[in-house]
């Protein structure tokens, strides 16, 4: 998982509240057996005006010229203003993963769904929970300003906004820990390879009829 400590990205704004991970990467494309290649179908549906099934070349698909990501402002953005609720529905884990692979790396809203706010954090994705009045202000800033862009320090655990002010945001120290060092749920345990890799020859030099079991 790439390590978070600072990132400056251009912002793009979802006015929508209760976007659910169904919206964000429909079912259809949950038949994939890989953990890649979702990006060109995060939020499949709005942005394409044609049915999309998996497998599909994107540039063969007929995108909505009106939804927010296909508008040239905001060709590049790499975080992701929303409203309320943002990730409620199903607890898949392949929404945070479209957003990753699409080139999100930050989430601002006021306030997400528990499962989809925890899966951000197993994938490198930044969710950022700020007062409501803070988000509806950013709302207006980056619809009147082409080009916004924020700046989000995690060891300093602010977002710092264009006019240089700062909003200071609440991220558990274990998950602000992981996203530090780019660790995944893996990765923590692979901290200690040594260790089990130590184990394991103790255990099977103990008992060595288990070696047969594992073949």
């Amino acid at each position: 998982m790439e390590k978070f400590t600072l990132h400056k990205g251009l912002v793009a704004p979802m006015d929508r509240d209760n976007v659910d991970t169904d919206a964000i990467i429909p079912k259809q494309f949950l038949k994939s057996i890989k953990r890649s290649g979702f990006g060109p179908n995060l939020f499949d549906e709005w942005r394409y005006l044609d049915a999309g099934e998996p497998g599909q070349d994107p540039a063969t698909r007929k995108p909505n010229p009106d939804f927010v990501l296909n508008q040239p402002r905001y060709q590049g953005a790499s975080v992701l203003l929303a409203r309320s609720n943002f990730g409620c529905g199903s607890s898949r884990e392949h929404a945070p993963w479209a957003l990753e692979q699409y080139g999100f790396r930050v989430i601002i809203a006021p306030s997400f769904a528990d499962i989809f706010f925890n899966n951000c954090f197993k994938n490198g994705v930044l969710p950022i929970q700020l007062p409501e009045s803070v988000v509806a202000k950013l709302f207006d800033e980056v619809a009147a300003f082409p080009g916004y862009q924020l700046t989000v320090d995690l060891p300093r655990q602010v977002v710092i906004l264009a006019d240089g002010s700062e909003v200071p945001f609440e991220v558990q120290a274990f998950r602000k820990f992981c996203l530090l060092n780019g660790f995944d749920d893996i990765g923590l345990t692979l901290r200690h390879a040594d260790k089990i890799r130590s184990y394991e020859a103790e255990r099977l030099a103990a008992k060595p009829w288990l070696n047969n079991r594992l073949r």
